[in-house]
């Protein structure tokens, strides 16, 4: 799976994913950097217009996994540790 196919697809289920709640969202990780494997994840950054519930959360990476076809792993800008903040910044692509 490379950056572009990723990011058009979303981009093509936008409106989905504003249904559910999502603001913003941006890839990050292996995918975004084009040197993902065939067992590689998708790892995204989200924003959420509102305070998402657990369930909101779920709901939108299985809606990602589905769309994908692969595992996906999410997270907020907030809750990246220090550490990681600027790596995963440096490499993150804009979606929506």
């Amino acid at each position: 799976m490379n950056r572009n196919h990723v990011v058009k697809l979303a981009q093509a289920h936008q409106r989905d994913l504003e249904l559910l709640g999502v603001k913003t969202l941006e890839l990050f990780g292996s995918v975004a950097r084009d040197e993902a494997h065939s067992n590689s994840d998708v790892d995204f950054l989200v924003e959420f217009a509102i305070e998402p519930t657990l369930f909101d959360v779920f709901r939108v990476q299985h809606y990602l996994e589905d769309l994908l076809g692969c595992a996906v792993d999410m997270g907020t800008r907030a809750a990246l540790k220090a550490h990681l903040r600027e790596p995963v910044t440096e490499d993150a692509v804009r979606v929506f």
